[in-house]
């Protein structure tokens, strides 16, 4: 598959539905899961996409791409219940191959219309009944066994909607690790929160057993911050560079990350610096288009459109050279959405 194709498809997206696919939530959604030429591909579905997924193939305007596209099939966890009654996949959701994952909290302090990350749908799963409000760390580790068990799961990624609480919601991720972990100690698990006022709350969530962290910035230009995310742009550019560097000290290099979203306006250039600036840090700056999807304020409000295809093949071609030179990539993560590399192309590119 050339680079390009697969960027056309990050872009544009699929016709037709996947067996495993996910229509709302934290992170990029609305998407079906495919492994194409050997990578996780997380493709936008998108009824109006000249690419349409057909059983084990991808065709455009109706000829096989020659794409190798292997199909994942829905988990097995799935079919199964908590003694309380709540289905399984209301509490994890299988991403990719081989990834687990989980929104700890699915309510946010930052939710509010004028606070709330534009192209940010957490709230909407919950609203749909297709989640719960909190996971509770017994039922994670029911859940994370019966799908290292049945369905071969390998990593797992915890996030968390912000709370009002100093640790941003650490702390309930770290109860939640220290689960899984007891239940299944050999499955590497990456957690997400926003920089926590007392960053002691990172050597906490090391010493519970999460082995790599993401605190996602999404953008490093101010006025693209306040523009896009108002609520999390109260939180200075220096306390994440303080939480990035705490986090590197704790976890390793190449075991911290950030989502950088491509298309939101920022200078590519000054996208590209600033990526390099991440990595020289240790910190490994996970490139993603926008990915504008229904539910999201960016859609329903602003009528976004996603970025063109030249701007993020010339970011991630850019950011993929400097981790390579670095000696950094995706694959090298013990877990996590970098390690994953579903929602991007950096992989593509060798990064």
């Amino acid at each position: 598959m050339s680079v390009s194709t697969r960027v056309d498809l990050a872009l544009l997206g699929i016709r037709g539905r996947p067996p495993v696919t996910r229509t709302a939530g934290a992170g990029p959604s609305d998407d079906g899961h495919l492994v194409i030429d050997g990578l996780n591909a997380a493709i936008p579905r998108n009824p109006q996409s000249p690419f349409v997924f057909d059983g084990d193939q991808i065709l455009f305007d109706g000829q096989d791409t020659g794409l190798d596209v292997q199909v994942i099939e829905r988990p097995k966890f799935y079919d199964l219940v908590t003694a309380d009654g709540v289905p399984y996949e209301k509490l994890a959701r299988l991403h990719g191959r081989n990834v687990l994952a989980t929104t700890v909290v699915q309510t946010c302090i930052r939710y509010s219309p004028d606070q709330r990350c534009r192209f940010c749908s957490i709230e909407e799963s919950l609203r749909a009944g297709a989640t719960t409000a909190v996971k509770r760390p017994a039922e994670l580790a029911e859940v994370a066994e019966a799908a290292v068990r049945l369905d071969g799961v390998t990593q797992m990624v915890m996030t968390t909607g912000t709370s009002a609480g100093t640790d941003r919601g650490a702390r309930h991720l770290a109860r939640c690790v220290a689960a899984v972990k007891a239940a299944v100690p050999s499955l590497p698990i990456q957690v997400q929160c926003e920089p926590p006022a007392d960053l002691a709350v990172l050597q906490d969530l090391r010493d519970a057993g999460a082995d790599a962290i993401g605190i996602h910035v999404e953008s490093l230009d101010d006025e693209v911050r306040r523009r896009w995310m108002p609520g999390k742009a109260t939180v200075p550019l220096a306390q994440y560079r303080a939480a990035w560097r705490e986090a590197v000290r704790v976890f390793g290099r190449n075991q911290v990350s950030t989502y950088l979203l491509v298309g939101l306006g920022e200078d590519p250039d000054e996208l590209i610096a600033g990526a390099t600036e991440l990595i020289a840090m240790g910190v490994y700056p996970f490139v993603v288009p926008f990915r504008p999807h229904p539910g999201t304020l960016a859609v329903d409000v602003d009528d976004a459109r996603a970025p063109d295809a030249a701007l993020v093949e010339k970011v991630s071609r850019e950011v993929a050279t400097q981790l390579r030179l670095a000696g950094m990539s995706g694959a090298d993560q013990r877990a996590g959405c970098a390690a994953c590399g579903a929602c991007g192309v950096l992989q593509n590119f060798g990064g």
